[in-house]
């Protein structure tokens, strides 16, 4: 009898933690979903909000067009403002996410993060961004040297290409200092797989390429 009880203990904790897992990736999902259709909106010249968003969806699932009335453009935003920075794009890793200010557990959990010391996509110096290595930054596992990084943000898009890989320790904060020429550097957790707590961070470097393409957000109606 006891051996049975401890049995659907351990059943009824494990369905607990799989419920969480599912509802946590949901949730990352279409936080991703919503903050990656509203920074397209701000592009457009055109405020968002998540009746909007919904009508969207919808209008897609029925295969219409874009029939919502453009509003009037949402004040233009510094970077960092409201949390969301911009995306980050790899495009021969497929992968495209949605940057976030800060490297709390909830950011992390629905967003890249952007490490708060460093430089903003755009201004001189190194921006770092850091994201866990099973999921937003699992896709780094295959980076390879010479592979392209695209930041967008409201305010413009820079070009970055791979110029190094590296494996360090925690203590070596060194890879987050200031540099002279606008750089990227990527963080994760190291060995991808590894079960538990990763000892060590994979290292991403990233160098800016061509002229930053400045974004100026369309006419309300266009």
């Amino acid at each position: 009898m006891r051996r049975r009880w401890m049995e659907y203990s351990l059943l009824f904790i494990g369905l607990i933690a799989l419920d969480w897992f599912v509802w946590v990736q949901a949730s990352a999902v279409m936080s991703q979903a919503y903050e990656s259709w509203s920074f397209e909106q701000g592009l457009r010249g055109r405020s968002s909000s998540l009746g909007g968003y919904l009508e969207s969806q919808w209008n897609r699932l029925l295969g219409r067009g874009d029939s919502s009335i453009p509003e009037p453009p949402a004040p233009s935003s510094a970077p960092g403002e409201r949390g969301v920075i911009g995306r980050v794009e790899i495009p021969r890793l497929q992968m495209s996410v949605m940057i976030r200010e800060g490297l709390d557990s909830a950011t992390l959990r629905s967003a890249v993060g952007h490490v708060p010391s460093t430089a903003l996509p755009g201004r001189p110096g190194n921006v770092a961004l850091a994201a866990h290595r099973d999921t937003y930054f699992l896709p780094l596992e295959h980076i390879q040297r010479g592979d392209h990084v695209r930041i967008q943000t409201r305010q413009g898009s820079y070009e970055y290409v791979v110029e190094a890989t590296q494996i360090v320790t925690p203590r070596d904060v060194w890879v987050l200092k200031a540099s002279d020429q606008p750089t990227l550097t990527l963080v994760t957790c190291f060995p991808f797989h590894y079960i538990g707590s990763a000892p060590k961070r994979f290292i991403v470097r990233a160098a800016q390429i061509g002229t930053p393409r400045i974004s100026s957000p369309a006419p309300s109606g266009s």
